[in-house]
């Protein structure tokens, strides 16, 4: 039977979430479907064009709309990048493969609806550009710290009492820590997510006002 690129890419998606992406190899997934190696080729070039594929498959699962007239762009931005984490979380070593991943046509489709979005919201494309890539920096940072530590198990609460009780030399980190729950939380995601777009409001308000 001849391969479909999107079985390929399919396939290898559960590779990943099976084995993570050190060894998801091309001839791991060719054994998977059932082929030789070389026959990958007549669908990617190479390796990092499937991981682009992957990437970009991935991303699409919860579609970004554009902004509503009259709808807050700071709710909107932000129900964007919680989907994306959710995504991201959703299978293994996806901050990892989204790092070191080229952007595809559904990637750059996604940020042409968002700079148009902020757009019309006021912002000037670099602000608009800028602020996204902070978002998404942070987006990537924080789900890559959130999956190491589900890869080294230090997510588990009596990992997490053990390493309270190590940092007793150091206070104030230790009773931050333990007021918090860590720095992987979904409360320490909303701060940091209400951080930025505290900036960007600050930034479209001076632009606002040079006007």
């Amino acid at each position: 039977m001849a391969l479909e690129r999107d079985t390929i890419v399919r396939t290898a998606i559960r590779l990943l979430d099976e084995v993570g992406l050190e060894k998801l190899t091309l001839r791991r997934l060719a054994t998977e479907l059932g082929v030789q190696a070389p026959a990958l080729y007549w669908h990617f070039r190479n390796k990092q064009e499937l991981l682009d594929e992957m990437a970009e498959t991935i991303s699409v699962q919860e579609p970004l709309r554009p902004l509503a007239e009259g709808e807050s762009w700071e709710e909107w931005l932000a129900e964007w990048l919680r989907g994306q984490r959710r995504v991201f979380k959703s299978h293994r070593d996806t901050a990892r493969l989204t790092a070191g991943t080229h952007p595809g046509t559904a990637t750059l489709r996604t940020v042409e609806t968002i700079l148009e979005s902020l757009l019309r919201a006021g912002f000037t494309r670099t602000d608009a550009m800028w602020g996204l890539g902070t978002l998404a920096s942070f987006l990537g940072g924080f789900v890559l710290e959130e999956q190491s530590d589900e890869e080294r198990g230090t997510n588990d609460p009596a990992l997490f009492e053990g390493a309270l009780e190590s940092l007793a030399p150091y206070p104030n980190v230790r009773a931050v820590m333990a007021e918090t729950g860590g720095p992987q939380t979904d409360a320490s995601f909303e701060h940091g997510l209400a951080l930025i777009l505290t900036g960007m409001r600050a930034r479209l308000e001076a632009q606002t006002d040079g006007r």
